[in-house]
C-alpha cells in the first residue's frame, strides 16, 4: 500500500521541485529578455499543451523531470531575444536561477515547518508524557534541564540537539535537571520509541512560534543539510562512501511512501531535503548539468571563441548520455533493492 501512496506523493513532490527549479530558469530568462519557447513539467510524450505570450506550457507523460526550452540555447539564432545573443552575466543568471530556487524553496519550507512546530525559548519543560522515561526519572512540567551528557544546555535548542545526538549514539542519555523547587538532580534515562520509531524520552519544551525565528533557523538548517550532503558527496567521489546510499526515482518513491506513513510534517521536511539535493546535484560542474553550463559560460567569457558552440554542445551531449546511463544503472539497482529483493 505504501508503494501506491509513495508513487502519488512522489509525483506531487517531483512536480513541485520541477516547477520551482524550471520556474527559476523561466523567470530569470524573462527578466533578461530571453525568449522562452516551452515550459514543460515532465518528460516524454506530450499530454497537454497551451500557448500563451509566445511560450508553450506543456505537461508530459513521465513525471521525472522537466525543462525550459530557450530560443538559441543549443544553437545559434538571429533572434535578438535568443539566449546565445545575451551577455555572459545574463546567461549565468538564467542558468544559476534553477538551483538557487531549489535552495530558496528549502529555506521557505523549513521556515514554515519550524514556525509551526515552534522554537524552544528556554530548556524549561512544558509537558511530560505519563509513563515515559522522563516521567519515571522524576522530570515534571516546570523542571529545567541544565545539562545533557555533561554538556551545559542554556537554550532549549541546545537540549534538543544534545538529546538527538545521544539518541543517534546510544540507547540512553544522562540528564541533569532542576526541579520547580530548585533542587538539582541527575538521572540516566533510557530511550523509548514512539509510533514512528523515533527515540524519545517523553518531554516537550516551552516553545515560541515566531516567523522571524523560523526564517532564521530555516537558513541555518538548510546550510547544515547542504554541508552534510557535500560531505557525503565527497565520500562517494573519494570511494569512502557506499554507492548503495545513492537512489534514483524508484528509491525515492520507496522513501516517500514510507515517509508519508509517518505523517505530513515529515513529508514536508523530505520536500525540503529533496529540493536541496536537487539544487546541489544540478550545480555540480558536470557537462549537461547547470553547473557544467555555468562553467562553460565562464570559460568562454575568459577565452573568447576557444570553445565553439558545436564543441560545447558535443561535450554536453556526451555528459547527458553518461547521466542517462548512470540513471539506468541506479534504477536497475533500486528495482532489485526495493522491489525484487
Amino acid at each position: 500500500m505504501h508503494i501506491v501512496i509513495g508513487i502519488i506523493a512522489a509525483i506531487v513532490i517531483f512536480a513541485i521541485l520541477v516547477i520551482v527549479h524550471e520556474g527559476g530558469h523561466f523567470f530569470a530568462a524573462k527578466a533578461v529578455g530571453v525568449q522562452v519557447n516551452e515550459f514543460s513539467v515532465g518528460m516524454g510524450p506530450l499530454i497537454y499543451k497551451k500557448a500563451k505570450n509566445g511560450t508553450d506550457y506543456s505537461v508530459r507523460a513521465l513525471p521525472i523531470g522537466g525543462y525550459v526550452a530557450l530560443e538559441g540555447e543549443n544553437e545559434d539564432s538571429d533572434n535578438e531575444h535568443a539566449f546565445n545573443n545575451r551577455p555572459a552575466w545574463a546567461k549565468a543568471l538564467v542558468i544559476a536561477a534553477g538551483p538557487v530556487m531549489n535552495f530558496v524553496l528549502a529555506v521557505l519550507v523549513l521556515a514554515v515547518l519550524i514556525t509551526y512546530v515552534g522554537t524552544s525559548v528556554t530548556p524549561k519543560v512544558a509537558h511530560v508524557e505519563d509513563g515515559s522515561p522522563a516521567y519515571e526519572a522524576g522530570i515534571t512540567a516546570g523542571s529545567t534541564i541544565t545539562a545533557v551528557d555533561g554538556q551545559d544546555t542554556p537554550d532549549g535548542s541546545d537540549v534538543r540537539e544534545a538529546i538527538t545526538k545521544a539518541a543517534r549514539d546510544g540507547n540512553s542519555v544522562d540528564i541533569t535537571f532542576t526541579d520547580a523547587d530548585g533542587t538539582s538532580r541527575d538521572s540516566e534515562i533510557n530511550f523509548t520509541t514512539d509510533e514512528n520509531g523515533n527515540k524519545i524520552i517523553g518531554v516537550q519544551f516551552v516553545a515560541r512560534h515566531n516567523v522571524l525565528e523560523g526564517i532564521k533557523y530555516g537558513f541555518i538548517d538548510s546550510f547544515k543539510m547542504e554541508k552534510e550532503m557535500l560531505v557525503v558527496l565527497g565520500q562517494l567521489v573519494t570511494g569512502q562512501g557506499s554507492a548503495g546510499d545513492v537512489v534514483g526515482p524508484v528509491g525515492i518513491v520507496d522513501v516517500v511512501g514510507k515517509t508519508a506513513q509517518t505523517g505530513f510534517l515529515n513529508m514536508v521536511y523530505l520536500l525540503a531535503l529533496l529540493s536541496l539535493n536537487l539544487g546541489l546535484v544540478n550545480i555540480l560542474p558536470f557537462p549537461a548539468l547547470d553547473g557544467g553550463r555555468l562553467l562553460f559560460i565562464v570559460i568562454r567569457a575568459v577565452t573568447g571563441n576557444m570553445i565553439s558552440d558545436d564543441m560545447e554542445n558535443r561535450i554536453n551531449y556526451a555528459g547527458l548520455m553518461i547521466l542517462f546511463m548512470l540513471m539506468i544503472v541506479i534504477t536497475l539497482k533500486d528495482v532489485y533493492t526495493f522491489i525484487i529483493k
